[in-house]
């Protein structure tokens, strides 16, 4: 597998840090990676591994706000700069990778954010991978929490509050989480703005799982504790079959890509790809 680092500008000027891992063949098809909230993209360097010996290119880039970009930390300013970020980040794999199919590939957040372009944008990839998207909470916010977020959404939108996220639950090997806890670029905030951005989107994205119009691999964990897999099954429910596989995995929690069957949810996934290219 072959690594390389590099930077790009957002539209509003900063600087995000992004890696491109290659096969030592020549590629399949594209990959675009979309990480989780509070995370970077140097997490998946396994996941990556496994997509590059199966014939696949993969580029990530640490959201605005995450990891080793810039920006305040767990913060955008809309919806709509992420989706620039996400179009930026495509064409620089079109460039890269001239003739190939592009995909997506999100998750939690990241997921969130896919499902968000696939029913908001016109020019689309030739798919999208798809894993516990964050469309809703598995337990409920309390209501000062919203109280205080709606108040700060426009007086102060950079205001930061932790996002509640305990590293016990992203996967069923405790090995995850322990990790999770010592990495330095990981961090537990997000800001007003992209708290409430992030619970409206949700309803939105459901709302509108009608006009999916492209092929994706949805997967979803029963036992997932940070993202409603409900909302994710609902989702799926309102989506065109012939467009979206749904597949959930029993027993499961949040990172399917870190449980300790991942090889298998890792399979489920080049399986799906090779039959898309």
């Amino acid at each position: 597998m072959q690594q390389r680092f590099f930077e790009f500008k957002t539209k509003d000027g900063l600087k995000l840090h992004a890696v491109e891992w290659k096969p030592e063949v020549e590629p399949k098809a594209a990959i675009l990676l979309i990480h989780g909230i509070g995370e970077h993209t140097g997490r998946y360097q396994h996941v990556a591994q496994t997509l590059t010996d199966a014939g696949f290119s993969i580029t990530g880039f640490d959201l605005r706000g995450h990891g080793q970009s810039e920006g305040i930390r767990g913060h955008s300013p809309s919806y709509d700069a992420f989706m620039e970020d996400i179009n930026t980040g495509l064409k620089i794999v079109r460039e890269t990778q001239p003739g190939k199919p592009v995909f997506l590939y999100g998750h939690s957040l990241g997921g969130n954010l896919t499902l968000y372009y696939s029913v908001t944008q016109k020019s689309l990839p030739s798919g999208a991978i798809v894993t516990s998207p964050a469309l809703g909470v598995t337990v409920p916010i309390p209501p000062a929490k919203i109280f205080l977020g709606k108040i700060m959404y426009s007086l102060f939108p950079t205001f930061q509050m932790k996002n509640g996220l305990d590293p016990n639950d992203l996967a069923r090997d405790t090995k995850v989480g322990e990790a999770y806890t010592a990495d330095p670029l990981v961090h537990p905030y997000t800001t007003a703005r992209l708290g409430l951005d992030l619970l409206n989107s949700g309803n939105y994205i459901i709302e509108h799982a009608a006009n999916i119009q492209m092929p994706i691999l949805l997967m979803q964990g029963t036992s997932d504790k940070l993202v409603s897999p409900e909302l994710t099954k609902k989702f799926a429910d309102h989506a065109p079959a012939k467009f979206v596989t749904y597949k959930e995995w029993q027993g499961y929690y949040h990172e399917l890509h870190n449980e300790p069957e991942k090889a298998d949810v890792l399979k489920v996934m080049i399986d799906w790809l090779n039959s898309h290219v």
